[in-house]
């Protein structure tokens, strides 16, 4: 990668974001703009994909929302996005979790990660 083009992207890129992986459940507050009043909304849900790396990185959330399933792509080092805060890491052996699309109720449950001390 060009050197003016990585310290353009180490520029931008956040600090603060936690470790995500595929099968957390995860709560992303973003900034939302209406009128001239500005807000904090949050979204929470299971991340079901990572794409992209470095500045472009981004994960897709899903949550079911009174019987419909909901999914958000969010671009990780977005000044839209406040902070993302980890409630469960998920224990999955895949990268991509598009299975839990064609599942509802019970049957979207991943089991929980449980991290040594």
């Amino acid at each position: 990668m060009n050197p003016i083009i990585k310290e353009l992207e180490e520029q931008y890129k956040k600090s603060d974001i936690p470790a995500i992986n595929p099968g957390d459940t995860v709560k992303v507050f973003v900034r939302i703009v209406e009128g001239n009043k500005e807000r904090i909304q949050a979204f929470e849900g299971t991340v079901i994909k990572e794409h992209g790396a470095g500045i472009n990185k981004t994960i897709t959330v899903r949550k079911v929302f009174q019987g419909i399933g909901v999914e958000r792509v969010f671009l990780l080092n977005s000044p839209r996005i406040d902070k993302i805060t980890v409630l469960r890491r998920g224990d999955v052996r895949r990268s991509k979790l598009y299975y839990l699309r064609e599942r509802s109720g019970k049957a979207t449950r991943i089991r929980e990660k449980i991290e040594k001390r």
